[in-house]
């Protein structure tokens, strides 16, 4: 089905609040009618029918000279008519309102057979007549249709009309106050999926509205710094595939000309950092978000990543409580080893620490080094791709500039946090904070 020939929200709503209004309505009147109006009709109707029928007996029993005024009286008081001779022009009712079909049936039951009707033209007003029994003979007793008086299927209609305007001015409004936040997302997703950046949506309105609104918000958030992040990492790469593939270039020179295993070597280190680099920048895109959690003991962990790091025997010392839980094994050992071998490389030599402790909220591991340290104001800094410091922390030293972008992913890609802090006496404490999770919550 093509999205042009659905119902548009308004039109649903609508359609709807009218079918709704409508069946209720008919419930209404139903009830009304049944319990109320039906019962207030044949009461009125066999309050009219005595009143007709004993106005012709009090008509017949009257002397001739005083009937004038009793119907002068009867005319002013109760709009009923008296005469002696039939209508000039009679017709068979029209029965148009249950009113009239009471009418009768109680002229009927009090006169104790079937009375003559007739309804009659008289100076462009309709008349409705009964013959009833008046003394020996019978008398036309007769009212205008406008005695009546309710109207009661006019009304129902009147309101059924009513009540489909009222409901389509509420769907229309409440379809364009629904619609307008909606209509601004709707821009702001085709503006994010065209590659330009939308204006933030207010985050007010109803609460599934300003939800939406929120979650927006924070995916475009998301996508900038996805874009931005990716053009970082292509200038990055850019940059710094120039300096070793011009040295290849230049040794490739050399060794057409005199080969030499000091050049094959340079040329050996040159493709083992740019393969390194590559793997860094694959690492930062890939994370490791979706790695299943499985059972860690930290002591055996991080005796392991001491084991297999160059140079970490002899300068790392851990002190670590006895702690297990569950968690990537693979992300936390990546972010661990990349923060001791910044330690490692940056600690001017000096012994490392791995300090581990439990905490109220979870659990914090702490890589200790004794080297110059960070200033404060770069240590969000130092966590973007292909940033470095000056000193001891440059390019010359070492590193691609990728190894704490890399574990800010990834720590963030669990929900733990990584923070640099001044170590008290001297250098860099970086800490890993893992919260606790509930047993049995993914």
């Amino acid at each position: 089905m093509r999205l042009s020939s659905r119902l548009s929200l308004t039109q649903q709503n609508a359609l709807l609040l009218v079918v709704f209004f409508v069946v209720f309505e008919a419930l209404v009147a139903a009830a009304i009618t049944y319990f109320l109006m039906l019962p207030m009709a044949r009461r009125s109707a066999a309050d009219l029918a005595g009143l007709m029928t004993l106005s012709a007996q009090t008509w017949s029993e009257l002397p001739p000279v005083t009937r004038p005024a009793f119907e002068y009286e009867l005319a002013r008081s109760h709009a009923l008519a008296l005469r002696a001779e039939p209508p000039r022009d009679p017709a068979p009712p029209s029965w148009r309102e249950p009113y009239l079909r009471f009418l009768v049936a109680s002229l009927n039951a009090r006169t104790g057979g079937p009375v003559a009707t007739s309804r009659e033209e008289i100076r462009g007003e309709e008349w409705f007549w009964a013959s009833l029994p008046a003394g020996d003979g019978r008398l036309s007793v007769g009212f205008p249709h406008e005695r009546i008086g309710p109207r009661p299927i006019h009304a129902l209609l009147a309101s059924l009309a009513a009540s489909v305007v009222m409901t389509l001015l509420a769907a229309w409004w409440l379809a364009r106050r629904a619609l307008r936040p909606l209509e601004r997302l709707q821009q702001a997703v085709t503006s994010l999926g065209q590659g330009q950046t939308p204006e933030r949506l207010p985050e007010t309105g109803p609460r599934e509205i300003a939800i939406l609104s929120r979650r927006f918000n924070e995916m475009a958030k998301q996508v900038e710094d996805l874009l931005a992040a990716r053009t970082v990492l292509l200038a990055g790469v850019s940059h710094d595939l120039r300096t070793p593939l011009a040295r290849l270039r230049l040794a490739v020179e050399m060794l057409v000309k005199k080969p030499g295993a000091e050049l094959a070597a340079q040329v050996e280190g040159d493709i083992e950092a740019m393969d390194r680099l590559i793997a860094d920048v694959l690492t930062l895109a890939r994370g490791f978000g979706h790695e299943p959690a499985r059972h860690v003991a930290l002591p055996e962990l991080l005796a392991e990543l001491v084991a297999a790091t160059p140079g970490a025997r002899e300068r790392v010392r851990i002190e670590t409580a006895d702690l297990a839980f569950d968690a990537p094994a693979g992300a936390l050992r990546r972010i661990l080893g990349n923060l001791l071998e910044n330690a490692l490389r940056y600690g001017d030599g000096q012994p490392v620490t791995v300090h581990a402790e439990a905490s109220a909220n979870g659990i914090r591991i702490g890589i200790l080094d004794r080297g110059p340290g960070i200033p404060a104001a770069e240590r969000e800094a130092v966590f973007r791709p292909f940033y470095r410091l000056e000193g001891s922390r440059s390019a010359s030293t070492g590193g691609s500039g990728l190894g704490l972008a890399i574990v800010r992913q990834l720590a963030a890609a669990q929900g733990w946090e990584v923070g640099l802090e001044a170590r008290p006496g001297g250098g860099l404490a970086a800490w890993l904070r893992i919260p606790l999770r509930p047993a049995g919550a993914p």
